[in-house]
């Protein structure tokens, strides 16, 4: 799992760059170095260059001093918005940086390209807001960067000094801002066997960093990435629109050095604790917790699926196959603050679709859930694994488009799911049945609300095993249109996970998604 809180004090604290004796700067107080030819061809040569060659760790500058520089220090390195590149344009959006520490020990390279030609952007400690007895003090000369943010736009009616809305921080890991102002969940360049048994996961890391000189006024900002790590290399190349929402469409070209057991493209990390579904007695005073709440795919055949996610006992690992998938993303649909009743506003967290470009062929949406006792992990990895086998020596080009949005880009027609919630079987003053588990499943749409008066959806289950002693669906007593539940009961013996499935219709007529859920009856 991921310590949250390193990633959410970058987003949230700092602001880093800056340093002397370079040439000219696009950026009154930023100063760069020698100009040198650049292309994204040349980017994505390099990259292949690499990956034949055996993996050589990027130098990190004095340990000692990067491991003084602790969560506490490192939120006292504020970058100077004065010192941002393009603070006074040409671009609508100035970058600032995010200073090395602890926890961010690799340096990253940045760079700004014009006319073909990139020149790097020094470090300087007079860019940063330092305390005269920070560790920061006693770094080389030109260490490098541990990332960066795009602020709003300058002439906006947001103050650019004090927002951003994209932030780059910590192994190929970035985040984005949606269209509710909020940071939540992030997405990363490359997963590398997440949760293999017989080999530990691979982070590699952004290297070098590129930005583009966009034209004045622009909405979209190109950012290219080189990605190093022991098992891959790769050029990657980002187009961001700003707008109501954060688009970003990606260009991956991946090599790689080793075979690799679980190749995770497009992946997308979350946090769940707990929600409506199933909350532990008093193990928090909010009603729910999580930066996302389910896992929504849109299949190849057209069939929509909500996943609600899980804190499951022990790590599961769930695969979807697919064939030319049109999307998939990890979403927060609740969007009520009565559910969360805390200041960190997780209502307004955004939701993450990926949408392919192109054909991706055959392979699978595979979700991670690890166990977690704390908000501060993401616990949760959504990402596509192709079905042909990862080599070494083998290269593989990627592309597709990242929408933060607060719903989803393309919503179905057909009623969503709203809730999941969970209990003992039985009925209200009977005995309980052992081995039985009740669900009731919430669904909220349009072609339930045009339903002729007395009739009712059918709910169509399945599960992998067990029987259904109850299935029945009733209106939910809200007087919203559209809002039926489904309830049911599961019996069940042994420890084995249940897969379950769930679909509401009339006669032949779909009228929801499709409900899957994984309940482990030890649990």
């Amino acid at each position: 799992m991921i310590d949250r809180r390193t990633l959410l004090a970058g987003a949230a604290l700092l602001l880093g760059s800056g340093p002397q004796g370079a040439s000219q700067a696009l950026s009154a107080e930023l100063p760069l170095g020698k100009p040198e030819a650049f292309s994204f061809e040349a980017l994505k040569a390099r990259a292949r260059e690499m990956a034949a060659r055996p993996y050589a760790a990027p130098a990190v500058p004095d340990r000692d001093v990067l491991q003084a520089i602790d969560y506490d220090a490192h939120g006292k390195l504020k970058y100077k918005p004065d010192h941002a590149l393009w603070a006074d344009g040409p671009s609508t959006f100035p970058v600032t940086f995010f200073h090395l520490g602890r926890y961010f020990q690799k340096p990253v390279r940045m760079h700004v390209v014009e006319g073909g030609q990139a020149r790097e952007i020094i470090y300087d400690p007079a860019a940063f807001e330092m305390p005269a007895d920070s560790p920061a003090r006693r770094l080389p000369p030109n260490p490098g960067f541990a990332g960066f943010r795009f602020q709003e736009r300058r002439d906006g009616p947001l103050d650019w000094r004090r927002n951003d809305w994209v932030a780059f921080l910590g192994a190929s890991y970035f985040r984005a801002i949606g269209e509710l102002y909020q940071y939540g969940l992030s997405a990363r360049g490359l997963a590398l066997d997440t949760v293999m048994a017989d080999r530990p996961e691979e982070f590699p890391d952004f290297t070098h960093v590129w930005f583009e000189t966009p034209a004045a006024d622009s909405d979209t900002v190109t950012v290219l990435t080189l990605l190093d790590g022991p098992s891959a290399a790769g050029a990657y190349r980002f187009r961001m629109r700003r707008t109501k929402t954060v688009v970003m469409d990606i260009e991956a070209s991946l090599h790689l050095r080793k075979d690799v057991g679980r190749f995770g493209l497009a992946p997308l990390t979350s946090m769940y604790w707990f929600s409506e579904t199933a909350k532990p007695t008093a193990v928090d005073w909010r009603p729910e917790v999580h930066d996302s709440d389910g896992l929504a795919l849109w299949t190849g055949t057209g069939e929509r699926i909500w996943r609600p996610l899980r804190n499951p006992p022990r790590t599961m690992v769930s695969a979807f196959s697919d064939e030319r998938p049109r999307g998939f993303g990890l979403m927060q649909r609740d969007r009520l603050f009565d559910h969360y009743q805390d200041g960190v506003y997780y209502d307004r967290r955004p939701s993450l679709w990926v949408e392919p470009l192109g054909d991706w062929g055959k392979g699978s949406v595979q979700l991670v859930e690890n166990a977690t006792d704390d908000e501060i992990h993401d616990n949760v990895v959504a990402m596509w694994v192709p079905a042909e086998p990862a080599s070494a020596g083998s290269s593989h080009d990627l592309a597709y488009r990242l929408h933060w949005v607060a719903g989803e880009p393309y919503p179905s027609n057909l009623a969503r799911v709203v809730a999941t919630r969970e209990g003992n079987g039985g009925q209200a003053g009977t005995d309980r049945p052992k081995g039985v588990r009740k669900f009731v499943v919430e669904f909220l749409g349009e072609p339930l609300g045009r339903l002729p008066a007395g009739v009712k959806p059918e709910p169509v289950l399945t599960a992998s095993r067990g029987t259904f002693p109850l299935a029945r669906t009733e209106a939910v007593p809200d007087d919203v249109p559209g809002h039926w539940r489904a309830e049911f009961d599961l019996a069940v013996s042994g420890a084995d996970p249940v897969e379950l499935r769930l679909f509401l219709r009339r006669g032949q007529e779909t009228l929801s998604e499709t409900w899957t859920y994984q309940y482990i009856p030890a649990a």
